[in-house]
């Protein structure tokens, strides 16, 4: 099987064209302002949403529930934000959860030593993403009441490309050994780059840098990712390693690609556009980024974060100047 064979069992094409997970427009609510970062799976017979919230401050993670991964119910929020001077005094997002690795499998969750293990990042300041982000990871019984770790991954520690913080990291087990891909920031201000780095780790506890990071680098200039190349998600299938992951383009729209890789270090893009921004006034007119992919029944669900021009729209007791909330498209 090559690269285009993979295409053709992987691409979308099929948008449901609205949100399925909406912000709650109320003020007080951790995810009043909107809703981002969807990671997807099943666990006992039912589909689950892990998504973060914003409220202005900052973030926090939420479950949704459903049976048919078309429509959702809130279960409320399960991580909440630390006590003061934690690494989670304002933010705390949770972005994945250790699951089985195949793209075509059930989607469930793998257990460690009788415990789900998540990967978070969290921000030092209030507000929308400020500051040096860091990542850590975070433990669960019952995916509701979770206990988080102090960081593991440290954006000082890193190379140059990484030195304005860290983002989104996405978590898996291989032959013994982990692996946690995550995409950072070369610079704290506007204008940055973003790219993919990875670590690995044989306990969970210590974590080495892979020495030829980044591992997927931005496109060349006039390409749909020559500014970010961002929020990997990682999974498998024979015997290719398929890496979802979104691209920011210079003209200012964000879209989902796709890249492959045979050992989990060397990756080829395959450069095509998996999802593209929709036409003006749909629900992905701006960004159609953030990637979670999971399999039903004979079809892909590819899910993203959609967002949409606002023009100082009220919603509820909000005003915005976007919507950002999450959608799916499937095969």
């Amino acid at each position: 099987m090559g690269f285009e064979e993979l295409l053709k069992l992987i691409r979308t094409p099929n948008k449901v064209s609205k949100l399925v997970l909406s912000a709650s427009y109320k003020k007080g609510e951790f995810d009043s302002h909107l809703v981002d970062c969807p990671f997807v799976f099943k666990h006992e017979g039912c589909f689950y949403m892990t998504y973060v919230g914003w409220d202005s401050i900052g973030y926090r993670t939420g479950l949704a529930s459903s049976n048919d991964l078309i429509h959702w119910r809130k279960e409320g929020m399960i991580i909440d934000r630390g006590p003061k001077g934690s690494p989670t005094e304002f933010n705390v997002a949770l972005t994945w959860i250790l699951r089985d690795n195949d793209l075509f499998g059930e989607g469930c969750l793998k257990k460690v030593n009788g415990v789900f293990i998540g990967t978070y990042h969290a921000y030092p300041k209030p507000g929308y993403e400020a500051g040096s982000a860091v990542i850590g990871l975070a433990y669960s019984k019952d995916l509701r009441h979770w206990v988080l770790d102090k960081p593991v991954l440290y954006p000082d520690e890193g190379g140059d490309w990484e030195q304005g913080g860290l983002y989104k990291s996405c978590l898996l087990e291989h032959e013994g050994v982990y692996y946690m891909f995550y995409n950072a920031k070369n610079r704290p201000e506007w204008p940055w780059v973003e790219q993919i780095g990875l670590a690995t780790s044989l306990d969970l506890k210590k974590w080495k840098r892979f020495e030829k990071n980044p591992v997927l680098t931005i496109g060349r200039k006039g390409s749909f990712d020559d500014v970010f190349a961002s929020d990997p998600c990682v999974l498998k299938h024979n015997g290719f390693w398929i890496m979802f992951y979104y691209g920011l383009s210079s003209d200012g729209h964000a879209r989902n690609s796709v890249a492959f890789s045979r050992d989990l270090f060397k990756w080829e893009k395959s450069g095509e556009i998996l999802i593209d921004v929709g036409p003006r006034g749909a629900v992905d007119e701006l960004y159609a980024h953030k990637p979670s992919v999971i399999f039903r029944n004979g079809k892909l669900y590819h899910f993203y974060c959609a967002v949409t021009p606002a023009e100082n729209r009220r919603m509820g007791e909000i005003e915005y100047h976007e919507i950002r909330g999450i959608t799916v498209a499937t095969s």
